[in-house]
């Protein structure tokens, strides 16, 4: 499956106050996911493998890092738990890096919204404006993000440029073990 997203992504102070929100937007609450997602070492773009109580799935994306809203064009292969692609792709990649989170999932028709709790890194807000069949402009992606970005007040400053796995990969080189 192939989608085009718009995202944000944004340090949060206070996850309480984004979720209080969405509920106030009745926001499709999916659960809360604890999600571990394998970076391999690939050529081209970003493949990871997300291992969660709610979402299993392959994932490889394209994605410039730029602060604000930004595109990523994504191809989704959905999993069943304990598949064995898992011991199949650790024999054929090296592991980039192992991401640890819990994320609560909500949706607004066809806007994703993460709340982040991400081991060693802290908390976090992505919106993810998603269009699954090419019936939605870029823009009107864009202009989506940033509408709920500014709902929910998030700063310039809170915005990031980079992936989960870029910034423990940063953290791990200023810090090694």
């Amino acid at each position: 499956m192939q989608r085009r997203n718009i995202e944000i992504k944004a340090h949060c102070r206070n996850l309480g106050h984004v979720r209080d929100l969405l509920r106030a937007r009745e926001a499709d609450f999916r659960g809360t996911d604890h999600q571990i997602d394998t970076y391999f070492n690939v050529s081209n773009g970003r493949l990871k493998l997300r291992e969660g109580t709610i979402e299993n799935t392959l994932i490889h994306y394209d994605r410039e890092d730029q602060t604000g809203p930004k595109q990523s064009n994504v191809t989704l292969y959905p999993l069943k738990p304990g598949s064995s692609l898992k011991d199949i792709l650790l024999k054929v990649f090296d592991v980039l890096i192992v991401v640890d989170k819990h994320r609560e999932i909500y949706f607004i028709d066809n806007v994703k919204f993460h709340l982040d709790s991400i081991v060693e890194l802290g908390e976090f807000v992505e919106i993810e404006a998603i269009d699954s069949d090419g019936a939605r402009s870029i823009e009107s992606l864009r202009e989506q993000c940033t509408s709920y970005k500014d709902f929910f007040g998030i700063a310039e400053e809170d915005l990031l440029m980079s992936s989960y796995s870029d910034m423990l990969l940063c953290a791990m080189s200023l810090h090694p073990r």
